[in-house]
């Protein structure tokens, strides 16, 4: 093992052995007191619901818990400013039965006593009474000042209150940051075109698996992901990750972006898929190794059905359309019950996830790396951290392809057809092993993901329902 795999190896054992042993919560200095949140909460309680990465919209919020605040940048009475407080902040939401206990998210807040006009659109509020009485509060990852001194807390890694610091490689400094505004779950900062922090919003207890897989994959030696060169986690009062610094991928297009590219200008995307379903092996490969799983036996197949037939009948009974295919889309569940029956086991191991074309980033050489290994954002930490087959990864990129397709004008199903052909070829000469020789595992798996997309669809773009929908024909009638 290199020198720096050993390094990466090293700093994830210590944070894992963190998370067993979290330090004591340390008594709250500064601003950081108990007189803090309620200065706050009046300013927090209509601007948190409209930020792009807030996972409760459309229910009220009754209340905030301060989890922990941080000074990482003190607040100078006799200065005008900035400080950076880091805030987690449970919120208290009665509509959200599934989550009782409230969704934790991380807050970078700037103070200042005036902001410059070009930190306006960041604002907060002026905080009326407490310990930030007459400031003004602010989106910290806005103004580049203290976006900056993020990068320096990792280059001097260590403890500071609530949060530690960590660091797997050197990192200059001086690098300018610009905050990224295409992130929808997370906020994410670029500096200089070197490196790039993703900042998790909503966070969990446990090592997120967007710090946790690259870390493995880095162990096994495989270089298809952007091998991490700093964290940064909670400690009290139990381990979060809160944030990663990778290598930023210069010159790299997004898969998403290429293939759309490829439609409009009536190219082939053979080569790429089937490059991409090499790339997919390769991780696949190197997580196993690092990662095995359990078999999928009888008892864990039925589980796994009973999960996709619920989210069949849950969405069904939400979007009416998808009703008459019910039963269709119930036997390619049904098929993988039958064989878990006859004694048929699979493999399982850790995945990404949340595999799809925009999670892959291809360098200007060809060379394919995939990306956001955090899951779906929506699902428990649990679930996302637990062993599957590999073959949902594989579905998900299927999907993928077919729904590029179809957002052209006019649909192109053939073109879909040989870029899942292709990526399953490509996958195969790397695995040993084709998707599409498990062909009951396979549509079970993608009839769940087209179902998944039939709610969202529902819900968040219904100009876009009809593209799962074909998807629902078609697998509600392959026999």
């Amino acid at each position: 093992m290199s020198e720096a795999a050993s390094s990466h190896v090293a700093l994830a054992k210590n944070t894992a052995k963190r998370a067993q042993h979290p330090a004591r919560p340390r008594p709250a200095e500064g601003v950081a007191g108990a007189a803090l949140l309620p200065s706050l909460a009046p300013l927090l309680h209509d601007w948190l619901p409209r930020q792009r990465w807030f996972a409760g919209k459309g229910h009220a919020v009754a209340g905030f818990t301060l989890v922990s605040a941080t000074e990482i940048l003190p607040v100078d009475p006799a200065s005008a400013g900035p400080g950076l407080l880091h805030l987690l902040l449970r919120v208290h939401q009665p509509g959200l039965p599934s989550r009782p206990a409230g969704d934790c998210y991380q807050l970078l807040l700037g103070v200042r006593t005036a902001l410059p006009p070009s930190l306006s659109p960041a604002l907060i509020g002026r905080v009326a009474d407490g310990p930030l009485a007459g400031r003004t509060v602010y989106e910290g990852l806005h103004d580049p000042r203290v976006a900056g001194l993020l990068l320096e807390r990792f280059r001097t890694p260590g403890a500071l209150g609530a949060l530690r610091f960590e660091r797997a490689e050197t990192i200059p400094a001086g690098l300018t940051p610009r905050l990224l505004d295409a992130e929808q779950s997370n906020s994410s900062l670029v500096y200089e075109d070197a490196y790039i922090l993703k900042i998790f919003r909503r966070v969990f207890p446990g090592t997120n698996p967007d710090l946790e897989l690259p870390l493995a994959l880095v162990s096994e030696g495989c270089g298809r992901v952007p091998a991490p060169v700093a964290w940064f986690e909670a400690t009290t009062p139990e381990q979060r990750t809160l944030g990663v610094l990778q290598p930023f991928l210069r010159g790299a297009e997004d898969g998403w972006q290429l293939a759309l590219a490829a439609l409009a200008e009536g190219r082939d995307f053979v080569p790429e898929a089937r490059a991409l379903g090499r790339a997919t092996a390769e991780v696949h490969t190197a997580l196993a190794a690092a990662l095995p799983g359990p078999a999928l036996r009888r008892d864990a197949t039925e589980q796994l059905v009973a999960g996709m037939t619920e989210r069949l009948e849950a969405t069904a009974r939400a979007v009416p359309a998808l009703v008459p295919y019910v039963p269709g889309l119930r036997t390619a569940f049904d098929a993988v019950a039958e064989l878990g029956h006859q004694g048929r086991t699979w493999a399982t191991q850790r995945v990404h996830g949340d595999l799809h074309l925009g999670q892959s980033l291809r360098a200007a050489d060809g060379f394919w790396s995939l990306i956001d290994f955090e899951g779906e954002p929506a699902r428990p930490l649990a679930d996302r951290r637990s062993p599957q087959p590999p073959v949902r990864d594989v579905a998900g990129m299927l999907r993928s392809f077919d729904y590029a397709a179809r957002s052209h004008r006019p649909w192109n199903d053939a073109w879909a057809e040989r870029c899942r052909a292709a990526y399953c070829e490509g996958y195969a000469e790397v695995s040993g092993s084709d998707p599409r020789s498990e062909p009951e595992l396979l549509r079970a798996h993608e009839t769940d993901k087209a179902v998944y997309e039939v709610l969202y669809e529902a819900r968040h773009r219904p100009d876009w329902l009809p593209v799962p929908m074909a998807a629902v024909k078609r697998l509600a009638s392959t026999p």
